[in-house]
């Protein structure tokens, strides 16, 4: 039987999770620009990133929302209205207790970060109080973290591959047939916003 404590987590949302490749900063600012300042879960974000130079995705996408935005450390408990973003040549994942770790583990498609570490970690922890987010890229990043999220019981949005700059993700994403939500970049904070106003 579960604790009261685990009880409560499952009638709750608990974080949106969101994988983005190539175009992915500009996708990434659209939805983030969406979503207010006050949404009560955290957002945790793996865009794949060039790992030979300092990277400022924090500023730029910092001047497209409301939302706190920052690079993700290791140990970290994840605050509602903050973004935290895989850092370069880093996997992103979640411990048991709900604490942020990182990771130079093997690459996974062909990146770190990549989303299927985070996605396949986040699930297990939060179940099926996760939104799993693809956006555009141009590999199979997140099919696998999208297949984790559904087997528990999370819900799936995807953005459109015939929208996004680089349908490759997205594709690979609807392709598993685990997917709640195929939308327009436009459309998906209003979805989010949709779904936080009641229980998962």
């Amino acid at each position: 039987m579960q604790s009261g404590q685990e009880e409560d987590v499952q009638d709750r949302w608990s974080a949106v999770l969101i994988a983005s490749s190539a175009g992915g900063i500009q996708g990434l600012g659209t939805l983030l620009g969406g979503l207010e300042a006050a949404l009560p879960v955290p957002i945790l974000v793996a865009q794949h990133l060039n790992r030979a130079r300092e990277t400022r995705i924090v500023n730029i996408l910092s001047r497209s929302t409301a939302l706190t935005v920052k690079l993700a450390e290791d140990g970290e408990e994840p605050a509602p209205g903050t973004v935290y973003i895989a850092p370069p040549d880093r996997h992103l994942c979640m411990r048991a207790d709900g604490s942020l770790f990182l990771t130079r583990e093997e690459r996974v498609n062909y990146a770190r970060p990549a989303a299927d570490p985070l996605f396949e970690s986040a699930a297990q922890v939060y179940g099926k109080g996760v939104i799993g987010c693809v956006l555009t890229g141009s590999d199979s990043d997140g099919a696998r973290g999208v297949e984790a999220v559904k087997a528990h019981g999370g819900t799936v949005i995807v953005q459109d591959p015939g929208t996004a700059e680089f349908h490759g993700m997205p594709k690979a994403a609807v392709g598993t047939g685990q997917v709640d939500f195929v939308l327009a970049l436009t459309d998906i904070a209003p979805a989010i916003t949709r779904l936080m106003q009641s229980p998962p």
